[in-house]
């Protein structure tokens, strides 16, 4: 299996526009840009680089989601929860089933690890 480089994440160009949040609150929809990474061995599980414009949305994945801020911050709230603020710098873990609001301050790149369902 080839290992995969990406040197100087928090500056590379290659990033393509991808899909916005579906669910934008309060205003303008963010624009969004993505790099995928296709890893061998990753069991099905999604892997990249994404990168988002400030703005406030609801996270719609289901699955459980490893993230490292590259730039940027931002809030997480989630459902019935108290906002967590983090940003350039920051590992975050997002269990199963973690809903709830973005709201992108900065714009925020993250590297990330979308894991398979069991």
């Amino acid at each position: 299996m080839p290992i995969t480089l990406l040197k100087q994440t928090a500056s590379i160009t290659t990033l393509l526009p991808s899909t916005p949040p579906l669910r934008v609150l309060d205003g303008t929809s963010p624009k969004t840009s993505d790099l995928e990474v296709l890893l061998e061995g990753a069991g099905g599980s999604d892997t990249g680089v994404w990168e988002c414009t400030p703005g406030r949305f609801e996270r719609q994945i289901a699955k459980a989601e490893l993230m490292h801020i590259l730039t940027g911050a931002c809030t997480f709230t989630p459902t019935d929860g108290e906002p967590l603020a983090f940003g350039a710098g920051d590992t975050v873990f997002f269990p199963q089933n973690t809903f709830g609001v973005w709201n992108v301050t900065e714009t925020l790149r993250k590297v990330y690890v979308i894991f398979a369902a069991d």
